[in-house]
């Protein structure tokens, strides 16, 4: 009866556990390479109809970004809505699908080498 008991505590441990880190982790971002940027200027609005003919507007930019030593890269991404001008972002780069993930950040919060180029 107790080994019963323990194997459903721990089931239940086990399954909390799992939808908590669903919840708070961003799969996206895990084994990626953070960029920073700012947005300067508007981003191009794509449309698009899904199959029963709903119109979707998202937002093309295509910015450079800096890593956190300083190396330059051209990136482009996409957004739901029009970002907001002159704001600092860091962007989250897989080599295989490039930018999974963005979020805005101060500017107090890029590193150093990046900051600079930023400001030039």
């Amino acid at each position: 009866m107790k080994k019963k008991l323990i194997g459903v505590i721990v089931a239940i441990a086990v399954i909390v556990g799992g939808l908590v880190i669903l919840q708070n982790v961003n799969f996206n971002r895990l084994g990626a390479e953070q960029y920073y940027t700012q947005i300067i200027g508007q981003g191009k609005v794509l449309k698009d109809k899904d199959n029963s003919g709903v119109t979707y507007v998202s937002y093309e930019y295509k910015l450079t970004g800096f890593n956190k030593d300083g190396e330059q890269k051209t990136l482009t991404f996409t957004a739901q809505k029009q970002l907001r001008e002159n704001a600092y972002l860091s962007l989250f780069v897989k080599d295989d699908e490039g930018v999974t993930s963005y979020q805005e950040v101060s500017k107090e919060d890029i590193p150093k080498k990046a900051s600079e180029k930023l400001t030039k």
